[in-house]
């Protein structure tokens, strides 16, 4: 049962996200921002809602192992599952946007700040303000790239017949259902873990993480079929940095959370691995279906080893 509870509050939560998207990017359309902005902040933001509204309800009820691993196995996935299906789906990858020089790094250096966070054994408020500020700083160097984004990523969103009175609704509905279904999620992955006799950290890894990492999979997904690769790519670095500074950031706001580092030593390692490989790969431009399959052996490694510990 406590099963079934977690894939309709997975669902439910997804969709809720998807409904917030889709609405914020209808008002920011509706207010001429442009839609470089849009795709580079609400898409990435967005599809990681799923993961902060995870992280914050599994914080707020004193469950901060689902909270952290949540946001660990949401990243590596991002890179070693969604990347991957990118480069193995695409049929050209030739993104015009210079990842490596302007992005990767990004995806790297909250990665390293977490380490050094998690050292003293907690994630506090005073990390918690610093995270967010990261983001903060991320989205001021958008705005200054701004003149070299592509304008094109969100031509598909029909504007035409916008309404606030359905809007807003929208908006509070997705909200709603974003908040019901975080914390059906949490509660149900936990009824499943101490019936199984599984930690916390592996459900949290292993299902949410795989569960809330579906809306940057579809988006990137679509994105690749499209052509968009400079959407794909940047989807899946900006929701990283939005993981790691946002979700982490927000989730130990509301409750300060203790880490075991040494204990999971593994899955901050891989999480660490993927994301130099990230820069590896976008340094050297190697955006091939080689790179992909390179990536799903990482991916096989990281569930090899947490299936070994169930």
């Amino acid at each position: 049962m406590s099963f079934l509870i977690f894939v309709i509050a997975i669902g439910v939560l997804i969709w809720g996200a998807d409904m917030l998207i889709l609405q914020s990017e209808k008002i920011a359309l509706r207010f001429n921002i442009p839609e470089f902005m849009i795709g580079a902040t609400l898409i990435a933001l967005g599809t990681s809602l799923p993961e902060m509204a995870a992280s914050i309800a599994a914080s707020a009820g004193g469950k901060a192992d689902i909270a952290i691993s949540n946001v660990i196995g949401s990243n590596i996935l991002n890179i070693t599952l969604v990347l991957a299906s990118v480069f193995l789906i695409a049929k050209n990858i030739a993104p015009d946007r210079d990842f490596f020089a302007k992005d990767s790094t990004w995806a790297l250096m909250p990665v390293f700040v977490f380490i050094l966070m998690i050292m003293d054994g907690v994630i506090s408020r005073f990390d918690a303000i610093l995270l967010l500020a990261m983001m903060g700083a991320y989205l001021i160097f958008l705005l200054q790239d701004a003149k070299n984004m592509p304008e094109e990523d969100l031509d598909d969103i029909d504007i035409s017949n916008f309404s606030w009175a359905r809007t807003v609704p929208m908006l509070i509905v997705g909200f709603f259902l974003v908040i019901v279904g975080a914390h059906f999620t949490v509660e149900s992955a936990s009824d499943i873990a101490k019936s199984f006799g599984v930690s916390e950290w592996v459900i949290g890894i292993v299902l949410i993480s795989l569960g809330t990492s579906l809306p940057e999979l579809v988006v990137s997904i679509s994105a690749a079929l499209k052509g968009k690769v400079d959407m794909a790519i940047g989807n899946i670095i900006g929701s990283n940095m939005a993981n790691t500074s946002v979700v982490l950031g927000a989730a130990a706001l509301v409750k300060p959370m203790p880490i075991e580092s040494m204990q999971y030593i593994f899955d901050i390692s891989t999480m660490i691995v993927a994301t130099l490989i990230l820069v590896f790969l976008t340094a050297n431009k190697l955006y091939t279906k080689s790179a992909g399959l390179s990536l799903l052996i990482i991916l096989g490694l990281f569930l090899e080893h947490t299936l070994q510990s169930l």
